[in-house]
């Protein structure tokens, strides 16, 4: 699924025409505090393009997030990481700093829990949160998420995170209708339209 929405977001594959929206993302220090610090513009697009490929060779990885009114929100989505040797999908999220405190970290985890369980078949997902990392620690937790260790992790404390089983989720309160395929009318954000 390339493109999808929830209430309040449009999520669009990442691509090439991201990459300043995500360059300015990565440069706000407030956001990089618990993604290993601020990333450069050279560091950003490296990154994108490992994300590109992520989403060749396994059909998913990470979107683009837009408000209803097109204005670019963040980053999220599901991406394979080893953890002690073994393949795992990874929970990631990072949203502008003006947008915090709004709910829409809960509002996307949902919706990835939903599309990574029961629509990709995945058999669970992982979310690594720095200790310190106390709201989005608090967003895996209310999606139903149970903390399964902390560790060191890059010279850094995390908590490790596992999802609740697929079947939980098909019996939970998260609307299957909470996932569409995307806004009707959403206007193309300037990133999506081609270039003049």
């Amino acid at each position: 699924m390339e493109q999808f929405s929830t209430r309040r977001l449009a999520a669009e594959r990442l691509q090439r025409g991201h990459l300043a929206d995500l360059v300015a993302l990565h440069l706000d220090p407030e956001v990089g505090r618990y993604l290993g610090g601020v990333r450069s513009p050279a560091a950003t697009e490296t990154w994108l393009a490992d994300s590109i490929v992520h989403w060749e060779r396994h059909g998913f990885g990470l979107w683009a997030l837009q408000l209803r009114s097109g204005e670019f929100a963040g980053r999220a989505g599901l991406r394979h990481t080893a953890l002690d040797g073994v393949d795992e999908t990874e929970i990631v999220f990072a949203f502008k700093r003006a947008l915090w405190g709004q709910g829409l970290a809960s509002e996307i985890t949902q919706a990835l829990v939903t599309l990574g369980l029961l629509q990709l078949k995945l058999p669970s997902l992982i979310g690594v949160v720095a200790t310190a990392n106390a709201a989005s620690r608090r967003v895996l937790e209310k999606s139903g998420f149970a903390l399964e260790s902390g560790r060191q992790m890059r010279g850094e404390a995390v908590m490790i995170y596992r999802s609740p089983p697929a079947a939980d989720i098909e019996r939970s309160a998260i609307p299957q209708s909470s996932l569409t395929e995307t806004f009707p009318n959403a206007p193309k954000s300037a990133s999506s339209r081609s270039p003049d």
